[in-house]
């Protein structure tokens, strides 16, 4: 009888699986922090290395058996300095958090003064108290904040730095539509000897395409980053300098492992390295699509009638479009993702300025990285937007809708921006 009910189990959770493939599938996905892989890259995570150790680094290694990962994760060093144009890089992160968590350890001690983006600005959970920044016990003043352009007070935030003279200042956002002004910043916490950290998750395949900001030659002692937003290879993360002092690189190193992992899980780096170099190959035409189709959809959405932030810059640099859909802390931007979703667009609820409150916001954050990878265009991000305005702003049924949707999505079907093409949703 228990027997049964497991197999039931089992069989619960793959259907599960093939449903969730389906649904994004044969929706539009747009949530910012998504992205799909290459099917080069999908082999190299569907592997024997899934359940495979090796801590340490290449040719330094607590286990036997790492002879060919060695060779994977050397040749990923390579690429990675090679596509963030840098003198150090570490692939072994499981995640942008991680990253973070390792990136804090190596510039910081509990206690330490540190300056970041407020959440209610658009800051990484990371980076606040509930997140890693807590979790060092750092003792944390956030910048004050432009909300017309959408980044920090420069002028302000420059005189914080210097009056608070913090261990670390950390840039960066999970809401990120604009580069930051990083070299005044960054200046400004050099003068006042500290470190300077650039949280490029959202926007790291931008970096690397040559088509948001140059962080490393702007400021930043280290950048962190995600492996699978606007970069888009398997979920993990990079620690990257420039720096050439091999102290501060083994402290890097040594902050990664044994600091925040043991197991890196190397079928992922695997996954990633491949990433690498499809992105060497390919990455700076999908960032380039990625920042057209941004500012094409901003436009689009702007001229079916919604508010769509940042008008006068407009709207975008990065593959992020915010839109508000009611008042502060209304609930609107949750209403309005369900309501999509209903139709087949899955989006994410978002915190705007002025809202406090993370569960009933009034925004949403859109993102056009995944819709870039499959083949869409400009064009397309008009009948996108046409859309959204037929269940948001003109009340049709979203199960009406959803049927087109599903006939647009139909023709993009293949993951592009890689070696072997091939279908976007196995």
């Amino acid at each position: 009888m228990a027997g049964d009910i497991n197999r039931t189990h089992v069989e619960s959770v793959i259907a599960a699986t093939v449903a969730s493939g389906q649904h994004y599938g044969s929706g539009l996905p747009m949530i910012a922090s998504e992205n799909i892989i290459s099917p080069m890259v999908r082999k190299a995570i569907n592997s024997d290395l899934h359940g495979r150790y090796a801590e340490g680094l290449p040719g330094k290694r607590y286990y036997q058996g790492c002879d060919d990962f060695d060779d994977i994760e050397s040749i990923g060093i390579s690429l990675a300095k090679q596509v963030f144009n840098s003198r150090f890089a570490n692939i072994q992160s499981t995640s942008g958090t991680v990253s973070n968590i390792a990136a804090l350890k190596a510039l910081t001690k509990p206690g330490d003064k540190i300056s970041a983006v407020s959440t209610a600005d658009g800051g990484h959970i990371s980076h606040a108290r509930m997140g890693a920044v807590g979790l060092r016990g750092l003792d944390l003043h956030t910048y004050p904040w432009d909300e017309a352009r959408m980044e920090p007070d420069v002028d302000a935030a420059c005189a914080l730095i210097r009056q608070l003279e913090p261990k670390l200042a950390l840039v960066g956002q999970s809401v990120f539509l604009f580069p930051t002004p990083l070299q005044e910043m960054a200046d400004a916490a050099h003068e006042v000897g500290a470190r300077v950290m650039y949280d490029g998750a959202h926007v790291l395949g931008l970096i690397a395409g040559g088509q948001f900001q140059d962080p490393l030659r702007e400021g930043a002692d280290v950048m962190t980053g995600s492996s699978h937003k606007t970069f888009p290879g398997p979920q993990g993360g990079f620690l990257i300098s420039d720096s050439d002092d091999e102290k501060f690189q083994r402290r890097l190193n040594s902050a990664i492992f044994p600091g925040a992992n043991s197991s890196y899980h190397l079928h992922h780096v695997a996954g990633k390295v491949v990433a690498l170099a499809e992105f060497a190959e390919f990455g700076a035409d999908y960032a380039a699509n990625i920042i057209a189709n941004a500012k094409a959809f901003g436009e689009a959405m702007a001229a079916e009638g919604f508010d769509v932030l940042a008008e006068e810059r407009g709207y975008t640099a990065s593959h992020q479009i915010l839109t508000r859909h009611g008042e502060q802390d209304s609930g609107a931007g949750a209403k309005a993702a369900q309501m999509l979703e209903d139709a087949g667009i899955i989006t994410n609820m978002n915190m705007l300025p002025g809202d406090t409150k993370a569960m009933t916001p009034s925004g949403l954050r859109l993102g056009v990285q995944e819709l870039t990878r499959i083949g869409m265009g400009v064009d397309q991000m008009q009948d996108v937007a046409s859309l959204y305005a037929r269940v948001l702003l003109k009340g049709e049924e979203p199960s009406l809708v959803k049927a087109d949707v599903r006939a647009l999505k139909s023709e993009h079907q293949t993951v592009h921006y890689c070696f072997e093409p091939g279908p976007a949703y196995p």
